[in-house]
Parts: structure tokens; sequence; C-alpha cells
């Protein structure tokens, strides 16, 4: 049966005039006096009268079907314009932190496999700068952070990913640029022009960056690796690192020595220790099984050849 013709119809009986239906319905009035032609040819009976219009005995019968069969058509059509218009959640982003070149290799390594396990969540990758060492955390920036050394606050949980050699990056012309080689020691180091590093920035990081020796630098202030390779190149400040940061960055210019007698240093994946969302344990999960291969590797590598 269908549809439009018992619309025409219900509109009719309901209005008592086939003018009036015809404007309700926006159609012209011989349009619908053919759809309850059809509907009586099809049914075999009168359903109308038409002087006065009124519904006959079985167009009174059929009304109450019409109303019953419209009502059910017209829920139909919303719930299924409800079903179209409604889209699922948009599943929230891991988002990942990276302090410099976070853990060397490790870190592409552990953002791809993510990727390949959990495929379905989008992963929006955020370089840090050093005052965000414990804040892109804790202020809810980022998931995951990939920094060093281990943040000293109670609020974030941090792992072990590589344990490396500390170096430092001075300029060509440097007195200690000949030491490359052979490498140098804390005694000569630790009168070097450093970068400077805003007042905020954690205490536990400014003592990494001048191996616990912060008797007041003179260098430029710096908060990303590519301002420390600026100053260096430009015969400004010093730097210091991991080992593998002379992999990610070999500037011309730029000269990265050994510091043998300092203490190893590790890179950390650190995350809120709160934080229950099954996709962050998911990709510290596979961080630390990746650091468990990568991470002796990482270590032992050259410092300016990649590690495969």
């Amino acid at each position: 049966m269908d549809l439009r013709l018992l619309s025409s119809f219900l509109a009719v009986v309901e209005e008592g005039h086939f003018g009036r239906a015809a404007a309700r319905l926006f159609l012209s009035p011989p349009a619908v006096t053919q759809h309850i032609r059809r509907l009586e040819s099809e049914l075999g009976t009168r359903l109308l009268y038409r002087s006065p219009v009124s519904p006959t005995p079985a167009g009174e019968r059929l009304a109450g079907h019409a109303r019953t069969l419209l009502a059910a058509a017209n829920a139909a059509l919303d719930d299924m314009a409800a079903a179209v218009e409604a889209r699922p959640a948009p599943v929230r982003p891991l988002r990942v932190g990276i302090m410099g070149h976070g853990s060397a290799e490790l870190t592409p390594a552990a953002i791809n496999a993510y990727r390949r396990a959990r495929p379905e969540v989008p992963v929006e990758v955020r370089q840090l700068d050093y005052t965000e060492h414990v804040s892109a955390l804790t202020g809810d920036r980022v998931d995951v952070a990939f920094v060093r050394p281990a943040p000293d606050d109670e609020r974030i949980t941090a792992d072990v990913l590589t344990t490396e050699q500390r170096i430092v990056v001075v300029p060509q012309g440097s007195p200690l640029a000949d030491a490359r080689d052979r490498g140098a020691y804390l005694a000569d180091v630790t009168g070097l022009p450093y970068f400077r590093v805003p007042p905020h920035t954690p205490r536990v990081f400014t003592d990494y960056l001048y191996f616990g020796a912060d008797s007041g630098r003179r260098g430029p202030c710096a908060l990303t690796p590519q301002e420390v390779l600026t100053g260096v190149v430009t015969g400004r400040a010093a730097g210091s690192g991991l080992k593998s940061f002379a992999r990610y960055y070999a500037w011309p210019g730029a000269v990265f020595v050994p510091v043998l007698d300092a203490p190893w240093e590790s890179s950390y994946l650190a995350v809120r220790a709160a934080d229950r969302d099954p996709e962050v344990r998911i990709f510290r999960a596979l961080a630390l099984a990746l650091a468990r291969e990568l991470g002796p590797r990482i270590a032992d590598g050259p410092l300016g050849q990649a590690i495969r």
C-alpha cells in the first residue's frame, strides 16, 4: 500500500475538503483527487462521500489504519535519521611528548609499535621543551613523555628505557674539541659556558644538564636542543646530553666529547602515577619490551652512527 495515497486520504478526512488537504500536503487538488481514486480502486470500495466531504464506513475504518501506518512510518524515519546523524564518539588520541630526541631510536620504535598494535587510536606527537619536564604531564598536555632524567615528582611514574654515557657538545674552535676521540673528565667540563634555562625549569633537570655543579651559567638561554646547537656553533655556549644526542644533532661546527668519569644517565618514559588509561598501559608495556631489546644496543652505539 502506497503511503503517499494514505497520507492524501487522511488529510482529506481530517480537513473535510480536497483543496485544504492539497494545500496542507503542498500538492495540487487534482493530484489529491487522483490519489483518492487510486486508493479506492485498489481497495475496491468507496472511501469518501464527495458532497459534503466525509468518510464512508469503509473510509472510517481505513482512517484508523492510516493513522497507525503513517505514525509507524514517521517513527521509522525519525529513528533512521537519528542513526544517520549519530556519529561515534571520536577516539581520544594518545598524546606522546618527546623532549629533544627522546630515547633515541627507541622513541620511534615504540610509537610505531603502538600504531601497529592500536591502529584505531590516533597518536599525537608533541615536542617538549626543557621546562616541560614535569608540567606537560601534570598539566594534561601529554599522556606519556620521553624525558630525562627521571622527574622528581610524586605525581609522575617513570620507567628506565636507555642508559648511556654522558657527553658535552662544544664549538669546533673550543680547546676541548681535541678531546673528541680520547674523551674528557668532569674537571675539564664543569667550567664550560653552558647555556642557561629559565628559572622555573625543574632542579633535577638543571642538575642533569650541568653535572650537578650549577655555579651560574653565562651562556644564552635555550629551551630546545636546536637552540643549544645554535649557541654552540656560533661559539656562544656549550651543551650536555647523552651519547645518542650526537647521532641526532650532528651539526657542522659542533663537536661531541665523551665525559669519561661522569655517571651514566638514563632516559625515561614518564606517565601520570594515577593514570589508569588502558592505552597508556599498552604504550608503556610496548616501550619497556622494546627497551629490553634496543636499550643495550643504544648504550653501546657509536657517537655518530644510527642504531639498526
